[in-house]
C-alpha cells in the first residue's frame, strides 16, 4: 500500500485555505486559528485557552469536549459559541501526529447572523467557499421579496385612492352620487334604520348669474363644510346635482331629532357667504323622510318621497324643512 504524503503548510496559507480552521493541542488548549475566527471574538486572547471554555459541542455529544475527540480518526462536529449561541459551526476534526486536532470550521444557519453581527465581507470567506455566493442571492431575494412588497402596498394605495377618487365629487370632496348609491343599497339590504333628506339650495343660480362660476364653486364648497359640519361622521352626505344635496343618517329614524339637524343647516346657510368682497346670500330647503315609514324600504322610493317633499317645501316658502307624509296603510307597526 503506498505511503500517503504528507504536506506542510504555513499559518499564513492555512489561513487563507481555510479561515475558520482551529488547532488544539492533546489537553484540548488553542494553539493557533484562523483570521475569521480570530474576527469573531477580537476581545478575548484565544491562543492558550480551553477550547470548552469558548465552544459549546453540540455533536457528536453534549457530555463530550474537543479535547475528548481526538482518538477519533475524524469527526463531524456542531459547534456554537458559549457567549453568543447565535452563531453556529458545522467541522471536520482531524487528528494530528503528536496529539492534538486540526478543525475546518464552516458556518452553519448562523451565516446570516455572522455577516450582520461582524461585518464579514468575501475577504473572510475561503475563496471556494459558496457562502457568498449564497448571501449574495439571499440577499438579493430579500431585495426583490422587499421591492415586490412595496410594489404591492403602492399598487394597493393606488387602488383605494382610486376608488375613493370614483366616490367623491371632484368640486367639494363630499361623496358623489354613486357612492350613496352604495350607502343606499347597503342599509336597505341589511335593514337598517336611518333617516334622508334632500337639499336644494334657494337663490343659488342668481349667485351664478350676478356673480359667476368661481364665486357659486366657492360657495357650494363651503356648503359641503356647514353639511359636514352639521352632521355626524357616521353620515353620508353627497351632492347628487348642481347646488343638490342628500344625507343619509344611520340609525335616526326619529323625525324630532332629524327635523333638528335640517334646521340647524337651514339656519347655518342662511348666513351670508362671502366671496372677493361680495355677500352670497342663499338658503335650503329640505325634504326628508325614515326608513320605518316604509314596510321594505326601497332606496328609488324614498329617494322620490324626499324629492317630493322638498317641493313642498319649496312651495310653502323656501327655507324649510318638511317630511314626507306617508298614507296611513304603508306605516309600520308600533
Amino acid at each position: 500500500m503506498a505511503q500517503a504524503e504528507t504536506f506542510t503548510f504555513g499559518i499564513a496559507a492555512l489561513s487563507r485555505l481555510m479561515p475558520l480552521f482551529l488547532c488544539l493541542d492533546a489537553a484540548g488548549r488553542i494553539t493557533a486559528l484562523g483570521p475569521t475566527l480570530a474576527k469573531l471574538l477580537p476581545h478575548n486572547t484565544l491562543i492558550g485557552q480551553k477550547s470548552g471554555d469558548l465552544f459549546d459541542l453540540k455533536r457528536p455529544s453534549r457530555r463530550a469536549d474537543l479535547a475528548a475527540i481526538q482518538a477519533v480518526a475524524s469527526a463531524r462536529l456542531h459547534l456554537a459559541f458559549r457567549s453568543d449561541p447565535a452563531i453556529t459551526f458545522r467541522g471536520l476534526a482531524m487528528p494530528l501526529q503528536g496529539g492534538g486536532l486540526m478543525i475546518n470550521l464552516s458556518f452553519g444557519i448562523g451565516v446570516t447572523e455572522a455577516v450582520r453581527r461582524h461585518g464579514l465581507t468575501e475577504a473572510d470567506f475561503a475563496p471556494t467557499d459558496l457562502t457568498v455566493e449564497m448571501l449574495y442571492l439571499a440577499e438579493a431575494k430579500s431585495a426583490v421579496v422587499g421591492e415586490l412588497r412595496d410594489l404591492n402596498l403602492r399598487l394597493q394605495g393606488a387602488k383605494i385612492a382610486a376608488e375613493e377618487q370614483a366616490l367623491t365629487d371632484t368640486l367639494t370632496g363630499l361623496r358623489n352620487r354613486r357612492a350613496l348609491d352604495l350607502a343606499l343599497g347597503e342599509l336597505t339590504r341589511h335593514g337598517h334604520t336611518f333617516g334622508l333628506m334632500h337639499i336644494d339650495l334657494d337663490f343659488f343660480k342668481q349667485v351664478n348669474d350676478t356673480l359667476g362660476h368661481a364665486a357659486g364653486d366657492h360657495v357650494l364648497r363651503v356648503v359641503a363644510r356647514i353639511l359636514t359640519a352639521q352632521t355626524r361622521s357616521s353620515d353620508t352626505v353627497a351632492r347628487v346635482g348642481g347646488d343638490e344635496f342628500v344625507v343619509i343618517l344611520p340609525e335616526m329614524s326619529d323625525t324630532a331629532r332629524l327635523g333638528q339637524v335640517a334646521r340647524r343647516i337651514i339656519e347655518n346657510l342662511t348666513q351670508p357667504i362671502y366671496f372677493e368682497g361680495q355677500s352670497c346670500r342663499i338658503s335650503a330647503s329640505i325634504g326628508a323622510t325614515v326608513s320605518t315609514f316604509y314596510p321594505s324600504p326601497q332606496a328609488d322610493r324614498m329617494l322620490s318621497d324626499a324629492d317630493d317633499a322638498l317641493y313642498a317645501s319649496k312651495r310653502a316658502g323656501r327655507g324649510r324643512a318638511q317630511f314626507f307624509t306617508p298614507p296611513p296603510d304603508s306605516l309600520l307597526s308600533a
